[in-house]
């Protein structure tokens, strides 16, 4: 155990925190009085946008640097004085698969130099983003944190796993604290509309809002444990605050949720939104070559007891929300 902090009046780094995940934390540490956040990202999927509205409640107090965390000095620099550290900075799975190498230096190589200015800069504690990826198809539902990482296949697992290596390695060898969140499926406001590895969410907005089938690769039986992106913020900015250090926790809601249910309540959300019915029927493609795991649910119940996290947020009313937020941010 290390001492309980509070984030108010704290320097903060947010790596790759003009995406998704990172721009929700960066949203609640503004909220929460932070002192500083220095946002480092290279905005290849993160958009300046994401960070608008923290910028406005926070003003000089909030900096985004463009750059790499593959830039050693950079990194070391932007670390300095910080009191906590919030890792991000990742490429998705289905680039990691196209461009291997290209992931081991991003993900493995860059989160080194991130730990490794973390420790030198006597930060007092990293909040790393882990993933349900590390388990591959799970043996045992609901899956909880003591589950091995053998069955993985993927290069992005693999390297979430190495990741976590690292993590308990330099709190052994330098005494970094740390604690790493397993994300499950991840969904929300400011998902990556343009990206080439975009979100099958946004594709299937795109063609119901064309009057087309949404696609589900695969039977549609494969499930999900989708949680909503504010929820795995509040996680984030609970583990900086808890006294736990070295461990890792499932981040999800326990909820097991099909392909086919999914497109279903997106239908239901998109005919919410446009007030309207519709007679489109989810339609099947061949199964995704990238990590085709057909089960995912997760054991929450140690994030519950010991960082006090329970997610908030019901898939309909994240549906809903990330409905309205696509219709307002998509481009004519």
């Amino acid at each position: 155990m290390t001492a309980a902090q509070t984030l108010a009046g704290q320097r903060i780094l947010v790596t790759g925190g003009a995406g998704t995940i990172g721009s929700a934390i960066v949203d609640q540490l503004a909220a929460a009085g932070a002192a500083e956040i220095v946002v480092l990202d290279n905005l290849v999927r993160g958009r300046r946008a994401n960070l608008a509205e923290a910028a406005s409640a926070l003003g000089g107090k909030l900096r985004l640097v463009e750059g790499d965390i593959n830039d050693a000095a950079l990194v070391h620099e932007l670390t300095a004085r910080k009191d906590v550290v919030f890792h991000l900075a990742a490429l998705r799975i289905t680039q990691c698969a196209e461009q291997p190498r290209l992931a081991l230096e991003s993900l493995v190589d860059g989160t080194f130099t991130v730990l490794e200015a973390a420790a030198a800069a006597g930060v007092k504690k990293v909040v790393a983003s882990s993933s349900a990826s590390v388990y591959g198809l799970a043996e045992t539902f609901p899956t909880d944190e003591r589950h091995h990482p053998y069955n993985n296949d993927t290069f992005y697992g693999a390297a979430k796993t190495f990741n976590e290596g690292m993590l308990r390695s330099f709190h052994a060898m330098y005494g970094l604290d740390y604690v790493a969140l397993r994300y499950f499926n991840v969904y929300g406001p400011r998902m990556d509309v343009h990206g080439l590895y975009t979100e099958v969410l946004i594709r299937w907005m795109e063609r119901i809002a064309r009057g087309e089938a949404p696609l589900i690769f695969g039977d549609g039986a494969q499930t999900m444990d989708f949680v909503h992106v504010h929820d795995i913020a509040r996680a984030n900015l609970l583990a900086a605050r808890s006294p736990v250090t070295d461990k890792v926790y499932n981040i999800a809601t326990a909820t097991e949720t099909s392909l086919a249910e999914l497109a279903s309540s997106l239908l239901a959300a998109m005919e919410s939104a446009d007030s309207a019915d519709s007679a489109l029927v989810p339609e099947h493609g061949p199964e995704r070559a990238v990590n085709g795991v057909t089960r995912r649910l997760a054991d929450i119940s140690a994030a519950a007891r010991d960082l006090g996290w329970k997610p908030e947020i019901t898939l309909g009313d994240g549906l809903r929300g990330l409905v309205s937020w696509w219709r307002e941010n998509r481009e004519p």
